[in-house]
């Protein structure tokens, strides 16, 4: 079974960060309980970094926030506040794209995934994640 490549387009509530990815319609998603993910509920796809590209002016509307070991770049538009995407510690890589913020009729099917956060030294070698990021990721059958 081939999977369909298709380019997913999202941005922020206020639509001042746009940006799209290219990515399986099924993709696998992550829903992580580390102190940020858990405050802002976020659920996640992870792409390449060739496979995203910000549209647009979007950067000038973008700020960062890091924390802790620096590595992830959670980046959110300066107006609404949103995460639309961010450069995650398991896949400094790869952009993490949040599902929510992904225009419908793109995504056809989503595996939700947990990741212990809250443990990521123990557990991040132990997951399939880090290999989300790489060129021939994305599948619902990687790390299966």
């Amino acid at each position: 079974m081939s999977e369909e490549i298709v380019t997913h387009k999202g941005r922020c509530h206020c639509g001042l960060v746009r940006w799209q990815a290219e990515a399986s319609s099924s993709v696998v998603a992550w829903s992580c309980n580390c102190s940020d993910c858990s405050m802002r509920g976020n659920i996640h796809f992870i792409v390449p970094s060739g496979k995203f590209k910000l549209l647009g002016n979007s950067e000038q509307f973008i700020t960062t926030y890091t924390f802790g070991t620096h590595t992830a770049k959670h980046t959110f538009c300066k107006v609404c506040g949103i995460t639309s995407f961010y450069i995650p510690r398991s896949n400094p890589d790869g952009v993490a794209v949040t599902v929510r913020c992904v225009e419908p009729g793109t995504l056809k099917h989503v595996e939700i995934r947990y990741f212990d956060g809250k443990n990521w030294e123990s557990v991040y070698e132990k997951s399939s994640i880090s290999s989300f990021s790489k060129s021939d990721s994305g599948s619902l059958q990687q790390g299966s």
